[in-house]
């Protein structure tokens, strides 16, 4: 992943080079104001305290965590699961 800040200059003209990427290799490009960004970001952070107050999540502990990590890891490797 690349970060790079620029300021448009009066061409309106945005040129990236000596990326290290392989010519032909498809690449996604986002183009987005810092402000807007900081917007973005903001909404995110909301969120997640919006989320993070939510009763059910103040019964999650990292110990009810780590014991649904752990469920899943052995479902996925017993020999049950691999014939589906």
């Amino acid at each position: 992943m690349i970060k790079r800040q620029l300021t448009i200059d009066n061409s309106h003209n945005l040129l990236l080079s000596n990326l290290p990427y392989q010519s032909g290799q498809k690449l996604t490009v986002i183009i987005m104001a810092e402000d807007e960004l900081q917007q973005r970001q903001l909404k995110w952070k909301n969120f997640f305290k919006q989320l993070q107050a939510m009763p059910v999540a103040q019964e999650l502990t990292e110990d009810k965590i780590n014991a649904e990590i752990e469920a899943y890891r052995s479902e996925i490797c017993s020999p049950s699961f691999a014939k589906i």
